[in-house]
């Protein structure tokens, strides 16, 4: 009677640990990507909104709408769906869910070779592999402005692509895991803060902010925890505020103060140099300091499985 009173508890968590599995192993998927699908049914949306009135209220309420039209019906789809399956079909579909919401695995291969590129002293390669992944103008930076820009994708990737998944898995199951990833991929497309999507991009990246705000900061906490923990928390009080980011700025301050390292400072976007605060403390990143925030996220993703069996672990203990 226990072991069945227990099973409830276990499977959010089992199904986590199950979907990180498949994502070390595989990746996200070389074909058929269902982001890409997405992508491509969020930019015919964008243009068919966009054929009518350009005026900023008009765009802005198109910008909400297109929004709806691209997440809604996915995200209630696989809420509908869960609802109604049986309990055997629950258990694959949140796992398949959670497996196509999470980035570990892609951030881990998009990494690895610019630090590779930095040992070799391949400094256009390394360059050309961080502009894959950061959207500053990457053609002029030196080793140690590679290197910045990587270990700071890393951190924010890591509460993008793996934490803020793993939180809405946890509160809403798979749909909650699709749900996050569908609008953070929206952020990434229309969260812009230029003469295009200043408007269009607002609901975007107001949605992708409220959804990202409690993961962000237990994604800092975990980097805190598993690093220089004071120290982090110190950056994190004293620099995040200063960030335009609501929950860039948390988690990559916590961070680069957990590495060690400084962050931060001068970037050019679009042809137009930007004077960022400064993040962290300590000498500018390496390409050894992208491996360890690679690694930092990694150990979080434990961490946080971890987390996940601690009701039931408690609840056998109480009940034994």
């Amino acid at each position: 009677m226990a072991a069945v009173e227990l099973l409830p508890l276990l499977q959010l968590p089992l199904c986590a640990l199950v979907a990180v599995g498949l994502d070390r192993l595989f990746g996200e998927p070389r074909r058929f990507h269902p982001l890409v699908g997405f992508g491509r049914l969020a930019q015919g949306i964008e243009a068919a909104l966009r054929r009518f009135p350009t005026r900023h209220n008009w765009q802005k309420s198109a910008g909400i709408a297109a929004w709806a039209l691209a997440v809604l019906p996915f995200a209630g789809l696989a809420l509908w769906l869960r609802n109604i399956a049986p309990a055997w079909l629950v258990v694959p579909l949140d796992v398949v869910l959670l497996y196509f919401a999470l980035g570990a695995e892609s951030l881990r291969e998009h990494v690895v070779p610019i630090a590779a590129a930095l040992d070799a002293g391949e400094l256009p390669a390394a360059r050309e592999a961080v502009g894959r992944i950061v959207s500053r103008d990457t053609t002029a930076l030196d080793e140690p402005a590679v290197a910045r820009a990587a270990v700071e994708s890393t951190l924010e990737n890591g509460s993008d692509a793996v934490f803020g998944a793993l939180f809405w898995f946890a509160l809403l199951g798979g749909p909650g895991a699709l749900l996050f990833r569908l609008a953070n991929t929206l952020d990434a497309m229309w969260g812009y803060r230029n003469e295009r999507y200043l408007h269009f991009g607002r609901a975007a990246a107001r949605v992708d902010d409220l959804l990202g705000y409690l993961p962000a900061r237990l994604c800092a906490l975990t980097y805190a925890v598993l690093g220089r923990g004071g120290q982090a928390l110190a950056c994190w009080r004293a620099q995040a505020p200063l960030w335009d980011s609501p929950n860039a700025g948390p988690v990559m301050a916590a961070g680069a103060g957990s590495l060690g390292v400084s962050l931060g400072g001068a970037a050019v976007y679009h042809g137009q140099r930007e004077a960022r605060p400064a993040l962290g403390v300590g000498p500018a990143p390496t390409a050894a300091d992208i491996r360890r925030a690679l690694t930092l996220v990694r150990r979080g993703i434990g961490l946080w499985l971890l987390a996940g069996f601690v009701p039931a672990l408690v609840w056998g203990a109480l009940h034994a």
